[in-house]
């Protein structure tokens, strides 16, 4: 899709028919941010949106990679008081996320899941083709433990968010987003792999 703002209607759609949803979130940044320019509804906004309109199970929300820049000395303190799981970049560096992955399939039990990935979770030597790169993120194989590991959730939808062909020199960004999309249609309920 286009910029995370897409996220919000489409979790809006979601809940309509499944109720709030857990979420596996896969960004440099958390997305909760209250407004930008004096507007409520922009990128950086969508999941704070989210969760005043009830759309997520804020239990069940996981967000994975983050890290960047911040204007507030407690950046994830809105998400720890929604009881969102922050994993932060850090905290991922030099190892597989196969552990992590158990652990979030845990904390997701049996209700539905939608899975939103920002391809700025990448560190951006292995996607630079985006509007807000933030160094020392997450691989590529990281991506793949990542999405592999949602396999047997009941995941209800997901996306690929802010791959910008602009700044995609090489391809490489798009590459690896189709790539991942490709593995997130792998996981869904029912899909059948060899």
């Amino acid at each position: 899709g286009g910029d995370h703002t897409i996220t919000y209607p489409i979790l809006q759609a979601v809940a309509e028919k499944h109720g709030p949803v857990g979420l596996v979130h896969v960004d440099a940044h958390t997305d909760t941010g209250d407004r930008a320019l004096g507007e409520k509804i922009y990128h950086g906004t969508p999941f704070r949106r989210c969760v005043e309109e009830g759309l997520l199970d804020r239990g069940r929300v996981v967000q994975i990679g983050i890290r960047g820049s911040s204007y507030d000395p407690d950046p994830y303190r809105y998400c720890r008081e929604q009881g969102f799981r922050v994993v932060p970049a850090e905290e991922c560096w030099r190892k597989s996320l196969v552990p992590l992955m158990e652990e979030v399939r845990q904390q997701m039990g049996t209700r539905p899941v939608y899975i939103s990935f920002d391809i700025d979770g990448i560190d951006p030597a292995y996607a630079p083709g985006t509007g807000t790169p933030e160094i020392a993120g997450l691989t590529p194989a990281q991506a793949l433990e990542i999405i592999r590991g949602c396999r047997g959730l009941a995941i209800v939808g997901c996306d690929l968010v802010e791959v910008s062909p602009m700044y995609d020199v090489s391809g490489n960004t798009a590459l690896l987003g189709a790539n991942l999309l490709f593995e997130m249609l792998c996981v869904l309920p029912g899909v059948k792999t060899m």
